[in-house]
Formats: C-alpha cells, structure tokens, sequence
C-alpha cells in the first residue's frame, strides 16, 4: 500500500516537533603511557583526587596522583587491554562503596561488588570510602566492654567497643583464629561485624567463609576480600571499603566491630602503588605516608557520644612479624597508633599454649574501663598470679631445692597457665569465664592433676548450670560478684571438688 505525500509530510513534521537537541560536556582524557596496572592520562584537568575513571572495555581506576601535566591512575583490573592513545572518562564519583543492612551476609570485592554468586546487592545507600574520623567532641570515653569469648583476652587484655586493639605477631600463630572466635562470640549480641582480608589466597578466605557460616556467624557479618591474585589498587583499597561498610552501622546508633587481615600486605601493596607512581621511597622503600595510610584508617574507630546514638567502630587490625621482631617499620607505625596490642608467640603456640598470647607484652590502654566489674575484680589477681609465676619458672630453672611457698606458687601459676588454654571455635560466656579464674585464684584448683583440668572445666560448668543456675545468671545480670554469689559459688566448687574424681595415674 503506498502512502500519499500528505501523510509522508505529517509524519516528517511529528518526528521534527519531537527532535530535541542536546548539548553535553564530558571530561575525558588520554592514555599517555600504561603498564604494570598503573596509567598516566593527559587531558583530565578538572580531576579530583580518588575520582574514579573508566577505560575502554568497562575497566575502573582511580585517580591517586595529580600532577601538572597529567594525572596517575590505579588500574582495577588487567591492563593488557589498555593502550597508548585510549581514552579514559572521568565518572564525577569520589571511590565509594555501597552500604547498609544489604551488605549484612555478603562477600564482597573493595568496590563493593558481590562474588559470592548470591545475586546483586540492592542498596541505594552510598558512602565515600575515605572520610574524616568523628573528632573528640564527638567521641566519648571507651567503657563499654567487646567480648571475645577468649579467658586470656577478656581477663588481662580487655577490649572496648570503639578501641582499637592490634593482633600481631608471626605466621601461623593464630591471628586469624582469634578473629574467628571473636566473630563467633558476637551472635546473639547486637554487634556487626566487617571482615577485611588483604593479600590473602582465594581458598583461604573461602575457608574462613565457610567457617562463619557453619557457626551461623555470617548473619551478621561481611567480608570485603582482594585476594592475593587481585591487583594492587583493590589490596589497598579493601580497608577503607570495610570501614565505610561498618561506618553505616556506626552512625545509625549501632555497634560494629572491623578485622584487616593484615595490614602488613596492605602496607605492601601500597609500597607498590607508590613506587610505580614515582612517589620518592622511604625507609625500606616504603613512601613518606605510609604512616598516614594506617592512622587515617584506624582513626575512623571511635565510640560516638550519646547525642550522636552512641554507637560505636572497634577496629582490631592485624600485623605480620618476621621472626617475631616488633620493632620493625610497620609493626611499631601500627603500635603507635592502636590502643595496645596483642602479641602472638611462636613458642608458646608450639609449646601448646593457645591462644599464644605473650601477657607480658601484650597491653590494653583501655584497662578495666572495658570490663565488666565481675571480671575486673578477679582479673586484677590473675596478671599478678602470672607475673609471679614467669619469674619464679625462669628462676626455679638454676634451683633445685624450693621452699613450700614458691612450689605453691608455681603451682598455683601452672593451673592458671592450664585454665586460660581454650579450644578454636569455642568462645566462652562471660559468666563461666568469671567463674573458671575465680576457681583458679581461690584455689580450688592447686590439687587437680593438670592433665584433669579440661575434663574439670567441662564437669564444673555442667554442675553449676544444674545445681546452682542463679549464680552464672548472678553475675551476667549485676555485672559484679556480690557477697551472696561470692558465698555460693564458695559452697559450689567445695562440693563439686569432693565428688570430682580425677583419672587414675
């Protein structure tokens, strides 16, 4: 059918009344030179620093050096496919990363992007992964116990929501473990919690993924990875995603807790970045800021002030030593910046002390504001227990002949040593904590066999909840050691004592 000239001008006229011109402007720049995951761009005047850009093929980077004629770009991604003359498009966003409940569960790369094939995140709430930390009017005193489930680490070394409490020590000496346990504890709690891992192998983190899972602890719990396979600008980013994922929960009046894991890969992987932008090195090669790069981090931990909900960002880096030296570059950067540390020992991990947690070292700064007032008054009795018992062990080795006071005292400290031993993926309640040290300091263990104090522990906790329940639920509920749960926990483990049969030799 052909259509007549009248009906041809019509339509010619209804497609012109729609036409609407437009005029748009866009930043973009060009590839000047690339290579070893790093671009420099000519072109991208109006820039700003931690901007993130495009490349051809959908590939991200991010602007981390502003110079006069061009501008240095991190490469998320491989950059086979990135060549001279390309051309980059700035995208007007500072690197962010999305944030809220949405997150709760997920396993995420530093940009934010699910790779835990469960489907896309949906969130329409944003936030800039580096911003300014609280400052100190609003901040309040940390005083509010973090629970690690760990009797070594909740009696002596004691951790505040909003502290920042460093892990350190060699490998393998169960720095991640002590992380797991302390994410395990938090179920049940109203505490969030973000897991970093930086540099780490895939099935590592695949490992530690499962873990939470089977202890039901990724309900409440993210983790941001950039595995060791993943490019150098996603490794030093993975931080600051994870504190800008647990900074929603810090400002919506909630608790969160933040593990890096570990911040000597980060340091690392920054090392790079700043060698390949032609930033001058340092000492061991590190860039000038390497410190600023940890404290901008750690700084962002803080325990907000009522007016502000309260709510609070714990941060529990950890750092690698090399044959257990703190005195290192980065170890002793990060020393300086946390408020204390927890030093990890090679040979107390092989001796068969785990958590190997060197009490003489390890400090909180925080103290006893972070304790409950049960724990701080049995507590105080068991640093000074172990103190005596390091040196008297040390001396006893030159003696043979002891006084009964100084066996008795190096008893008392093998026990003590014994009790604060605890098994992976089994935190414990803070009550049975208190009730365990308070048995240790009292006595009531100096005539039990120490290969029977396991069995004890176990025997001891299934009595109390039978025969005496009200006093664990005493102590959870005041918070103290009153004299009428004092006196019942006396008639309780002088009655357990005389049924407990110990293994025949």
């Amino acid at each position: 059918m052909a259509l007549r000239p009248e009906e041809v001008s019509s339509i010619i006229k209804q497609e012109i009344a729609k036409y609407e011109t437009k005029l748009e402007l866009e930043s973009v720049g060009t590839v000047l030179q690339v290579g070893d995951g790093i671009a420099r761009v000519w072109g991208l005047e109006d820039a700003m620093m931690s901007e993130l850009v495009t490349f051809p093929g959908d590939i991200m980077g991010v602007i981390l050096n502003l110079e006069a004629d061009n501008v240095g770009i991190a490469i998320f991604g491989s950059d086979t496919g990135i060549k001279e003359g390309d051309t980059v498009r700035r995208t007007g966003r500072i690197a962010s990363v999305p944030v809220g409940d949405a997150m709760i569960g997920r396993v995420v790369n530093p940009l934010g992007q699910p790779i835990d094939g469960e489907g896309p995140i949906v969130t329409d709430k944003y936030r800039n992964i580096e911003t300014v930390s609280p400052n100190v009017v609003e901040r309040q005193p940390v005083k509010e116990p973090l629970q690690t489930g760990l009797k070594a680490i909740d009696s002596m070394i004691p951790i505040g929501r909003g502290q920042r409490e460093l892990i350190i020590g060699d490998r393998q000496t169960g720095k991640t473990a002590l992380v797991l346990d302390t994410i395990i504890n938090q179920k049940d709690t109203d505490v969030f919690c973000v897991y970093v891992a930086i540099g780490q192998k895939a099935s590592t983190v695949a490992q530690v993924v499962e873990t939470l899972r089977k202890y039901g602890a990724m309900k409440y719990t993210t983790v941001v990875s950039a595995s060791a396979t993943d490019p150098a600008p996603l490794q030093f980013l993975a931080p600051y995603a994870g504190v800008a994922i647990g900074e929603e929960f810090l400002h919506t009046k909630r608790h969160v807790v933040c593990f890096y894991d570990d911040l000597s890969k980060h340091a690392q992987s920054y090392r790079q970045l700043s060698l390949l932008l032609r930033r001058p090195p340092g000492r061991e090669a590190f860039p000038g800021d390497v410190f600023y790069l940890h404290s901008r981090l750690l700084e962002r931990a803080a325990k907000l002030n009522d007016d502000l909900g309260g709510g609070s960002l714990t941060a529990l880096p950890i750092i690698e030593t090399q044959a257990g030296d703190v005195t290192a570059y980065i170890p002793t950067n990060v020393i300086s910046i946390t408020d204390g540390q927890i030093f990890l020992e090679s040979d107390l991990f092989f001796s068969g002390v785990r958590p190997a947690i060197n009490v003489g070292i390890s400090v909180s700064r925080v103290g006893g504001n972070a304790q409950t007032k049960a724990m701080k008054k049995i507590a105080g009795g068991l640093r000074l227990d172990l103190a005596q018992y390091r040196e008297l062990a040390a001396f006893a080795q030159f003696g043979s002949d002891l006084d009964e006071a100084t066996k008795a005292q190096l008893n008392r400290g093998e026990r003590m040593v014994e009790i604060l031993k605890q098994g992976q993926y089994v935190p414990m309640r803070l009550e049975k904590q208190v009730i365990i040290i308070w048995a240790g300091s009292n006595g009531y263990l100096d005539k039990i066999p120490l290969s029977d104090l396991a069995r004890y522990e176990t025997e001891l906790f299934d009595f109390i909840d039978e025969k005496y329940p009200d006093v664990g639920h005493n102590i959870t509920k005041e918070n103290v050691i009153s004299d009428d749960t004092n006196a019942k926990l006396e008639k309780a483990l002088e009655e357990f004592n005389s049924v407990f049969k110990p293994t025949e030799e």
